[in-house]
């Protein structure tokens, strides 16, 4: 959805701008352009010692990285069986907080370790002068990490992160006995602690991946200003975290548009490629063929509306 959109458009924008730019994600598929590194590194997530291996390609000036564990690439084989969050909606894998637990501590590695030299204009690995960008709870742990492990021993000690909230719904809430799986020290608790209303997944005292990711982080950010007023407007719109956000300030930046992907003069899935001087013939020939497409009136004087936006329970 938007997380994916922002994850593939935003990223090139920043590298135009002159930023070296990583992404990191989980390696949910056998990425055909994507290839393994030979890097691998043991991470503590839980009470057992897991090594991920980092694979990489790089496209429009980006360096994407995905973190390779049977965790996540066994849970989704092949594009069409993809279930990245649960087995069925609304329903987590029982190991989520393990799968995103390895994900945000091989995101805080891949910076040092990674030799890339893909870039004509920046070669070897990025090191410590870095900003952190999370997005979602799957990654709210990122912050926490940063300072319970690297600040410690001066590594990252200019770094900072921003956390961007995609979709205030989804929180990561978990059982307060689950604390202990996140091997952060004590300190932190109070920062995941969380009373809510609902009884999901477990009634009273739980912990909240995304409040943490909230308090810890340098900057609190989301996707449009109208959305940042939103979220502190009530409980409801915030989700019960609207008194927390009201704490950090957030700052809403607007979703853009990639360019270069929704481009009508290249787009491979229309028949009428234009531009702003051949538009008004082309549209109504490519609004025949959708209508065509999908047993509507073919009339061209009929206005056609789209709608995106999100479809859930």
């Amino acid at each position: 959805g938007g997380l994916g959109d922002v994850l593939g458009g935003l990223p090139p924008a920043m590298a135009a701008n002159g930023h070296r730019v990583m992404t990191i994600s989980p390696r949910y598929d056998q990425y055909k352009d994507a290839w393994d590194t030979e890097v691998t590194v043991e991470l503590k997530v839980g009470d057992k010692s897991e090594t991920v291996r980092f694979f990489h390609c790089y496209k429009r000036g980006v360096d994407r990285v995905f973190v390779d564990h049977p965790l996540f690439l066994e849970k989704v084989w092949g594009k069409t069986a993809s279930k990245i969050y649960g087995p069925t909606a609304g329903v987590d894998f029982k190991d989520n907080q393990l799968r995103f637990s390895l994900l945000c501590q091989a995101a805080l590695v891949a910076p040092r370790v990674l030799n890339l030299n893909s870039s004509k204009y920046f070669s070897g690995p990025y090191g410590e002068e870095v900003v952190f960008v999370a997005n979602d709870w799957h990654t709210a742990l990122l912050p926490c990490y940063l300072k319970a492990i690297y600040k410690p021993k001066g590594i990252y000690k200019t770094a900072k992160v921003a956390f961007c909230i995609h979709n205030i719904a989804y929180q990561g809430r978990f059982a307060f006995a689950d604390f202990a799986l996140l091997n952060l020290p004590n300190g932190f608790k109070s920062s995941f602690d969380f009373i809510d209303g609902y009884d999901k997944p477990v009634k009273g005292r739980k912990i909240n991946w995304m409040k943490a990711g909230i308090l810890e982080s340098d900057k609190v950010l989301t996707v449009s200003p109208y959305y940042a007023e939103e979220l502190v407007s009530s409980v409801e719109n915030g989700v019960e975290l609207d008194n927390i956000i009201r704490k950090t300030g957030i700052q809403g930046i607007v979703n853009g548009m990639d360019v270069q992907e929704w481009n009508p003069l290249t787009d491979k899935y229309t028949t009428v490629k234009y531009d702003a001087s051949t538009v008004a013939d082309a549209k109504p020939l490519l609004k025949e063929a959708l209508q065509a497409e999908v047993g509507l009136p073919v009339d061209r004087d009929i206005p056609v509306i789209g709608f995106i936006g999100r479809l859930e329970e």
